[in-house]
């Protein structure tokens, strides 16, 4: 049996999508496609097939990747970090991306403001929230986001635009449903303080189903639609 093509493999994603926010009387959401350790040429056969929006955990190699893309393919894209970003690599991600997810403490917030371009359009960005208060997790705490969120919006070279999370990876995904929930509740907290809130970022490859019904406006799916991640 041959590996389905690229085309294939988004248009059953985006049916699964289609189908879980259908069920749950949910807008259907945006489409991340994760490609970290994905080649330059995996990128642009998903490219070449619809999708656009692509999201990468290491500033580095989001530059490279982009360099070995054909210019007309990636003027085409848009790009986000949802890996956690260094203060000294906020530089060059202000440069590549067009969204970060992961925004977790102040001092990114400032070093992304200063080093984006005031001619590019402001960086998108997300607060990325520890929910469940893991150890060692990235993340700021539930009770700071409203403070971090008040950062980003004095920034006018930021826009606001929202939270993301990743739940204590339990087996089964269902088990994962209370933190979505109270994401959605965080979500709906912030937006009623900042209008122009509209994306709330959660749900990947074995949970976006779960995640949907709880409130997700873009899930980040990488296998289903890579397949298996190269070995180094």
């Amino acid at each position: 049996m041959t590996d389905p093509s690229p085309a294939d493999r988004l248009q059953e994603v985006l049916a699964r999508i289609r189908a879980a926010a259908g069920a749950a009387g949910r807008p259907c959401p945006r489409l991340l496609a994760v490609s970290k350790v994905q080649p330059a040429e995996a990128v642009a056969a998903l490219a070449a097939a619809g999708q656009r929006a692509f999201g990468e955990n290491y500033v580095q190699e989001a530059a490279a990747k982009r360099q070995a893309l054909d210019p007309s393919v990636d003027a085409a894209l848009e790009w986000h970090l949802i890996g956690h970003l260094q203060s000294n690599k906020a530089a060059v991600a202000a440069r590549v991306f067009d969204w970060v997810h992961s925004i977790d403490r102040a001092s990114v917030v400032t070093a992304l403001a200063a080093r984006r371009d005031p001619a590019a359009a402001p960086l998108n960005v997300l607060l990325q929230v520890n929910v469940e208060g893991e150890e060692g997790k990235a993340g700021c705490r539930p009770d700071e986001v409203e403070a971090l969120a008040a950062a980003v919006a004095a920034q006018p070279r930021l826009a606001l635009r929202g939270l993301m999370a990743i739940p204590v990876p339990h087996p089964d995904p269902e088990q994962r449903r209370p933190a979505f929930r109270a994401m959605k509740r965080l979500f709906d907290a912030l937006a009623a303080r900042h209008p122009q809130v509209d994306t709330l970022s959660m749900g990947m490859s074995d949970d976006f189903a779960v995640a949907i019904p709880e409130g997700a406006t873009l899930v980040r799916i990488g296998t289903a639609l890579f397949g298996p991640r190269p070995r180094p």
